[in-house]
């Protein structure tokens, strides 16, 4: 098997990749064309398969044959070997996520990917076919059941009077809405001018999660009733509300979800729902109940739910569409209850599951697929940088679950910006230092992580922190409104910024039993095993370090400890309440240079105030240094004495440290240890 990754920036899944393609921003519909004009040039267009299954490729080819290489942004030795690999590999599976959707040109993104598969008829056979890796495991099932603005369920049109009117009648309502919804950054904009008078929010943060988020705040703010449902009472989102409805968690409900390749799987709750808290369908039923609507929402459990929705998929046959439950339709409590993972379509008679495509067969009026012309985007001259924004390994969109895990927070414990170290020395940044960036008429501040994982000209910041972990360390915020003009998807992962250096006068670092107090220019906070560990930065140098000792640690009580130097400017400060360490804060004028592991371990021990103001390990119990495994807790120095005492693979590191033997998501970094360390030597 051959990886191929196409990625601005260079990750982890680089590292297991015989071939990475660093394509400019938003190149992917250049280099797709490219590969659609290279398959009609060498003669591998699959004429039988399109001339009986597909329509339009004339017009895609004559878009792909005018569209330039150059916007790729790879030299053309690169894009060469990915042409031939791809033209010489029949079985291609093209794996797209959130780097290809979340654009101003996803749709068009997409259907160059599809245009390629469908002129090579490698679809719907084993091996190959484009494979959209969602955000959500569940997004699937989002769609199926009408998720989204435009939609209703069951694969039917909201603006098809036909589709209406059929499931007007099934549900057997008095009314139907005629015209799709507003799309999320509409709906926000609404919002804002005053046009939507109620809102109910549920399942999501978009105060967090959208783009120009300080906006979408303010928006939530103007509207004269916000509900929100939520599994916690404080995020940035029902900060704004209303109303607050608990809701039951993943793990305290019942149902099903839906996965990419069209598997059903029950998920059946192992823990108690808490307090008030009501599965969602219990809380809508009950809504629509006050409503006067309580007849029409008299479902004693998730099996009635389904049981609906199953039956009702009769509609999606009687037009055509592929989506079928028919066969569910009649399933009691205990045949819900023990329902197995299931491939739909489910008919009636007949078996369930199978493949689509590789014999034609396409959902459209013809049965054939619709190849379409793409023309790759211009891209603007900009004189800053370009923000890139995505993931960390250990944490999940807006981190109101993962941020509560302390094993999760020690790999990585606040925001940071990845620079490109020619642009870091442009800017006159250095490593730790921190950086001011802004964008769409707003800012953050970032830690800088100088790195040649981005290109020039190029930045990079995760989007997980919100006002309640990072509040000046924000990603969305400086990302602009804008979306895909066809699915009105927002652009998340891009936008202009520039980006200078945050002049700060003091630097601290953090640890205390309380939630340290984050109202300061900078402050970046983390849950530890033992209270809370946070970055902190202010402008005017304290005059009293133990004042602020105090206010940053929430420690009134206690005895101070204070060592400062003059000459450095650096202070160390800790508390000690009832023989027992509380807090504990190191300051200076430039980024704190401490062991942090080590300094979070002391909280809540008995350890003397002058041996933790060390603020590293005696010499009898090493650093294990900056976490590298979450699951075992294994830090960096720890993993580096076992590489020089011998460690020569990923597998030899796990028998000696556990490292990796887990989730395993750390393997990449320790593979990179290895390498740095006997670069012959990684496996």
């Amino acid at each position: 098997m051959q990886v191929v990754v196409v990625d601005p920036r260079r990750t982890a899944t680089c590292d297991l990749a015989d071939l990475h393609l660093g394509i400019r921003p938003d190149g992917d519909v250049a280099l797709f064309n490219a590969l659609l004009a290279h398959l009609n040039q060498e003669g591998k267009i699959d004429a039988d398969y399109v001339d009986a299954h597909v329509s339009g490729i004339d017009d895609a080819l004559d878009a792909a044959a005018q569209s330039s290489a150059a916007d790729t942004g790879l030299d053309r030795h690169t894009l060469g070997h990915f042409l031939r690999l791809w033209t010489q590999t029949e079985r291609v599976v093209t794996v797209y996520s959130q780097g290809v959707n979340q654009s101003a040109s996803g749709t068009d993104k997409v259907n160059a990917i599809l245009n390629c598969h469908l002129a090579t008829g490698r679809i719907g056979r084993p091996g190959m076919g484009p494979f959209s890796v969602t955000g959500q495991p569940n997004a699937m099932g989002g769609r199926e059941v009408g998720g989204l603005a435009n939609m209703l369920g069951w694969h039917l049109d909201l603006e098809n009077r036909a589709h209406r009117e059929a499931v007007q009648q099934g549900w057997q309502s008095p009314a139907m809405a005629s015209k799709p919804g507003l799309k999320a950054v509409d709906l926000f904009r609404a919002c804002a001018e005053g046009r939507i008078k109620a809102l109910w929010i549920l399942s999501t943060t978009p105060a967090v999660s959208m783009p120009d988020a300080g906006a979408v705040a303010k928006a939530i703010r103007a509207v004269p009733f916000t509900v929100v449902s939520d599994i916690l009472a404080r995020t940035d989102t029902t900060e704004l509300a209303d109303v607050v409805l608990p809701a039951a968690g993943w793990g305290e409900k019942s149902g099903t979800v839906t996965n990419s390749e069209r598997r059903i799987s029950r998920q059946r709750a192992f823990l108690p729902v808490p307090g008030e808290a009501r599965p969602d369908w219990r809380i809508l039923s009950d809504v629509a109940g006050r409503m006067g609507w309580a007849d029409a929402f008299d479902y004693a459990g998730p099996e009635d739910v389904f049981r609906e929705y199953a039956g009702l998929s009769a509609l999606a046959l009687q037009f055509g569409r592929d989506f079928d439950l028919t066969g569910l339709a009649d399933l009691d409590k205990a045949a819900y209850d023990a329902l197995p993972p299931t491939q739909w379509p489910v008919p009636k008679a007949g078996t369930a599951g199978g493949r689509f495509f590789a014999q034609g067969g396409f959902y459209t009026p013809d049965g054939k697929a619709r190849m379409l012309p793409i023309t790759a985007p211009v891209h603007s001259a900009t004189t800053g940088l370009r923000l890139n924004t995505g993931r960390v390994r250990d944490q999940w969109h807006t981190m109101t679950r993962t941020a509560r895990a302390p094993r999760l927070n020690a790999h990585m414990a606040e925001p940071y910006l990845e620079i490109h170290p020619e642009d870091a020395l442009a800017l006159g940044l250095h490593h730790a230092d921190l950086a001011r960036v802004r964008g769409a008429g707003s800012k953050a501040i970032l830690r800088v992580l100088i790195t040649p994982n981005v290109q020039r000209g190029q930045v990079f910041a995760p989007m997980h922190w919100t006002a309640q972990t990072a509040p000046a360390g924000r990603s969305n915020p400086v990302i602009p409104a804008e979306t895909d003009p066809a699915s009105g998807q927002p652009a998340l992962k891009a936008a202009p910024v520039t980006v200078t250096k945050f002049e700060a006068g003091w630097f601290a670092f953090v640890a205390s039993t309380r939630k340290p107090d984050i109202a300061r220019p900078y402050a970046a906070i983390a849950q530890t095993e033992t209270g809370w560990r946070a970055e902190v930065a202010g402008h005017k140098l304290p005059q009293d370090w133990e004042e602020e000792a105090r206010q940053l640690t929430g420690q009134a009580e206690g005895t101070a400890c204070v060592m400062t130097d003059p000459a450095s400017g650096t202070a160390r400060i800790s508390i000690t309440h009832e023989g027992r360490l509380t807090g504990l804060v190191f300051a200076g004028p430039g980024p704190v240079a401490a062991a942090r592991a080590h300094i979070v371990s002391l909280i809540g021990t008995e350890t003397p105030a002058l041996a933790a103001l060390a603020g590293r390990p005696r010499g009898d119990s090493p650093d294990p240094g900056a976490t590298i495994c979450s699951c075992f807790g294994v830090g960096i120095n720890t993993l580096r004495a076992e590489i020089d005492s011998g460690a020569r693979t990923v597998a030899a590191l796990g028998e000696r440290t556990c490292a990796g033997t887990n989730c395993g998501s750390c393997k990449p970094e320790l593979a990179a240890l290895i390498a740095a360390a006997h670069p012959m030597a990684a496996d």
